[in-house]
């Protein structure tokens, strides 16, 4: 069922759920969408003044779920743009030299990411699928030992974790209590660092399955300087 208050300025979209429970809870997801879950014959009034109450606490957690929104803006495909890649620029240059009729390609070479294409209109999806083959492997690479640090230290029964790459318009990571972990691929353009923070980030959510307190004590004792590699996140890729 949804439902809606007004707070201040703010319009606040709820959905809600009624269910055999003693009191009222309120969740933020990191989609950003806000679950109330009601004990039977709750009025709505009710309802609507407690969520009132804890506005403050939604927005926040809403905004904090915003930071892990993938903001990077639009790149052209032609010489002279520049693209990131693990938190680096590199100038785009299309090249048509030393080709073969198979022999398109994308490489770093220097400070350029340079495209072999007869054919400018390729430059684009001839960069995607370099990037992608990137974030395979560089994503990958960078969450393997974390992955199992963290499953060694923490003593979790989970026997293995099912990393894959994916892409998600509105997150940069995700973690089932089943141990998936799905890293969005623009992640590749960002610094190590601020990859890093991501999988710390969907590592926690082993442990604590709700983001609360406990669960940034975790955060932090796992990587003391993540609020810094997420600041870099959100200002490299906004």
């Amino acid at each position: 069922m949804k439902q809606t208050i007004v707070f201040g300025s703010r319009t606040i979209d709820f959905h809600l759920e009624y269910s055999d429970r003693k009191s009222l809870g309120i969740t933020v997801t990191p989609d950003m969408e806000v679950i109330v879950k009601a004990p039977y014959n709750t009025g709505i009034d009710k309802i609507k003044e407690k969520i009132r109450k804890k506005a403050p606490w939604v927005i926040k957690q809403q905004s904090y779920f915003l930071s892990f929104h993938p903001k990077t803006p639009q790149r052209k495909y032609i010489s002279g743009e520049t693209h990131l890649y693990l938190g680096r620029q590199y100038r785009l240059l299309i090249n048509n030299d030393e080709l073969g009729i198979d022999n398109e390609r994308v490489k770093l070479e220097g400070g350029f990411l340079k495209v072999y294409t007869l054919e400018k209109q390729k430059a684009e999806s001839l960069v995607k699928n370099w990037y992608r083959k990137k974030a395979e492997q560089k994503l990958k690479e960078i969450a393997s030992p974390l992955i199992d640090s963290f499953l060694i230290r923490h003593k979790l029964s989970i026997p293995t974790i099912q990393l894959s790459i994916r892409e998600m318009p509105t997150r940069w990571g995700s973690c089932t209590a089943k141990g998936k972990i799905i890293l969005n691929p623009e992640l590749i353009k960002a610094p190590k660092g601020s990859i890093e923070y991501v999988i710390v980030h969907e590592l926690c959510y082993l442990v604590y399955h709700d983001h609360t307190q406990k669960f940034l004590d975790l955060q932090t004792r796992e990587m003391k300087d993540w609020k810094k590699w997420k600041s870099k996140l959100e200002k490299i890729l906004a």
